[in-house]
C-alpha cells in the first residue's frame, strides 16, 4: 500500500490571536476634564457644514448650507459678543462643504456642492482663483502643510490635487467607488489619506499619484478623519465604529467602540482629546491614547428648532486645543471649553467599567 500522506501544514487563514484573553492588557486612561458649552453663535441661515481656524488663531471661518462663508473674530465669539462677525463672503451657489486657511498666504480656500473650488484673497476679500475639474459636488478640502498644493475630494469619487498658484490639476486620484468625504494631508508619506462613502480608506503616494494601500475594515461610509500633531497615527470615523491606525502603512491599532451614530466630525488636540460628533447630536470625548470614552454628551438645539435638528456636521479645535467648535444642524456654531472646576475627584475615571469593556473586547474574535 502507498505510504500515508504526511500531515498537511496548518492552514494560516485562521490565526490565533496573540495575547491571552483571560488576562488582557488594560491601558490606563489619562484623566481629562469634561467639556462644557460656553457660547452659541447663530448667524448662519442654514446648516453649518464646515469650520476652519486661521493659523494665527485670531479668527475662524464657517461655511453653511446658506451658501455663504462667514469670518468671526475668535476672541469676541468665545465670549458671545454681538460684533463677533467680521465678514461675510458670498459667491458659492450651493452649500459650502470645505474650508481651509493657507498657512503661508493670506488666502482662504473653499469648496461646495456647486462643483466650485475657490481661492479668496483675504486682503481684498475677493475670489482670485477658481480650480475647475470636479464633475460633481466637492465635499472635502485640505492644504498640504509644506507644499503649495491643494487636495479636494467630491461626489465624483476622486480626489484631485491642484497646484495652488497655476490652478492646474497635478493628479486625479481615482479608485474609490463613491464620494470622497474626508481627506488628511501630511508632510511625510503617505502624504494623502482619503476616506470614502464606499467604506474604504486609501493611502496615496503623492509623487506618483497612485494608491499605496486600501483599508477595507469599515462596514459603513467613512465621513471623518483626524490625526494628531505629535505622532504618526490617524483615526477614522464611520457609523459602525471609530478606528485608530498607524500613519505610515495603515496598520490597524484598535477600535473605539460606543458612538452609535453616523460620525460626521472628528477633531483631535495636543492633549490627546479626541472628539466625535454624530448626526443625532451626540458628542463623545475620548482619551486618544487608551481609547477610553470619558464623556458622553448631547448637544442642545437652539430654541425654535425641531428635535430632528440635533445634528453635528463638523467639529474643530482651535490652534491651542483649549476651545472646541461644533457646526450643527440647528444653524448654530457652538463653542465648548473644559470645565476649570473639575478634578479627578469630581469626575473620576470609571476604571471598573473600562476594565469590563477591555475584557469584553478581548473576547471578540476580531
Amino acid at each position: 500500500p502507498p505510504p500515508p500522506p504526511p500531515n498537511p501544514p496548518p492552514a494560516t487563514i485562521l490565526v490565533k490571536k496573540k495575547g491571552s484573553t483571560t488576562n488582557p492588557r488594560i491601558p490606563t486612561p489619562q484623566w481629562h476634564a469634561p467639556w462644557r458649552l460656553t457660547s452659541v453663535l447663530s448667524s448662519h441661515l442654514g446648516w453649518v457644514r464646515s469650520l476652519t481656524f486661521d493659523p494665527t488663531n485670531d479668527m475662524f471661518a464657517s461655511g453653511g448650507a446658506d451658501r455663504v462663508i462667514k469670518l468671526f473674530d475668535f476672541a469676541k465669539a468665545s465670549v458671545g459678543a454681538e460684533d463677533a462677525l467680521k465678514l461675510t463672503l458670498t459667491g458659492h451657489i450651493s452649500p459650502v462643504r470645505g474650508l481651509a486657511f493657507s498657512p503661508r498666504h493670506p488666502y482662504l480656500f473653499s469648496c461646495g456642492e456647486d462643483k466650485m473650488v475657490k481661492c479668496w484673497d483675504l486682503e481684498t476679500n475677493q475670489v482670485i482663483r477658481h480650480y475647475h475639474g470636479h464633475l460633481s459636488g466637492v465635499f472635502s478640502l485640505k492644504i498640504h502643510p509644506t507644499l503649495d498644493l491643494l487636495v479636494t475630494g467630491g461626489r465624483d469619487a476622486c480626489a484631485r490635487v491642484w497646484d495652488m498658484r497655476s490652478k492646474q490639476q497635478v493628479h486625479c486620484l481615482t479608485g474609490h467607488d463613491s464620494t470622497v468625504g474626508a481627506i488628511l494631508m501630511k508632510s511625510v508619506d503617505p502624504q494623502i489619506i482619503t476616506g470614502s462613502y464606499d467604506a474604504t480608506i486609501k493611502l496615496w503616494d503623492l509623487a506618483a499619484g497612485k494608491c499605496r494601500t486600501t483599508l477595507t475594515h469599515h462596514q459603513k461610509s467613512v465621513r471623518a478623519l483626524a490625526q494628531p500633531s505629535y505622532e504618526n497615527t490617524f483615526v477614522s470615523g464611520a457609523a459602525d465604529v471609530l478606528k485608530k491606525w498607524t500613519g505610515k502603512e495603515g496598520r490597524f491599532i484598535k477600535n473605539l467602540n460606543g458612538h452609535r451614530a453616523m460620525v460626521n466630525g472628528l477633531a483631535l488636540n495636543d492633549d490627546g482629546v479626541l472628539v466625535s460628533g454624530g448626526n443625532d447630536g451626540s458628542i463623545r470625548f475620548w482619551d486618544y491614547e487608551s481609547g477610553y470614552c470619558f464623556q458622553k454628551s448631547e448637544t442642545i438645539a437652539q430654541p425654535g428648532s425641531l428635535d430632528a435638528e440635533n445634528g453635528i456636521f463638523v467639529t474643530e479645535f482651535d490652534q491651542t486645543g483649549t476651545r472646541l467648535l461644533t457646526g450643527e444642524a440647528d444653524k448654530t456654531i457652538k463653542i465648548w471649553k473644559q470645565d476649570e472646576d473639575a478634578s479627578e475627584v469630581t469626575d473620576p475615571i470609571d476604571l471598573s467599567g473600562w476594565r469590563k469593556q477591555c475584557v469584553a473586547e478581548s473576547k471578540m474574535r476580531y
